[in-house]
């Protein structure tokens, strides 16, 4: 699991995308937005005011779309969804929220005689 090594690291490197204004206005939240400002210092790439996401700082591309565990996860809404995994061994099931008690136990059962794992199993 190489690929999952290399993201954790370029992870710990890439840089707090902060948005502006948030330590002035309690009621900001942390996630990203972009600068609108016609004189926003942030806008204009100032270098003191902080860094913009981009495309530089994306996951590898063998480790994207996968778990903290390296797995490729698979959202399943019925049991004939389970038909879509074709290796138990790098996939997993995500049951949809949607999913309604009684129908979630049958697809744990089916999940579980073809030897398939569920991340979400309640």
């Amino acid at each position: 699991m190489g690929t999952l090594n290399l993201r954790k690291k370029l992870k710990k490197r890439k840089p707090e995308f902060k948005r502006q204004e948030l330590h002035v206005k309690k009621s900001l939240k942390r996630t990203w937005r972009s600068p609108r400002g016609k004189q926003s210092k942030l806008r204009r790439h100032k270098k003191s005011r902080g860094s913009h996401p981009g495309p530089g700082y994306g996951s590898p591309r063998a480790a994207r779309g996968l778990d903290a565990l390296g797995y490729r996860l698979v959202r399943v809404f019925r049991i004939e969804d389970l038909d879509k995994i074709r290796e138990p061994k790098e996939e997993r099931v995500v049951i949809a929220a949607s999913v309604g008690r009684k129908k979630r136990l049958d697809i744990i059962k089916a999940a579980e005689g073809k030897g398939i794992k569920v991340k979400n199993a309640k």
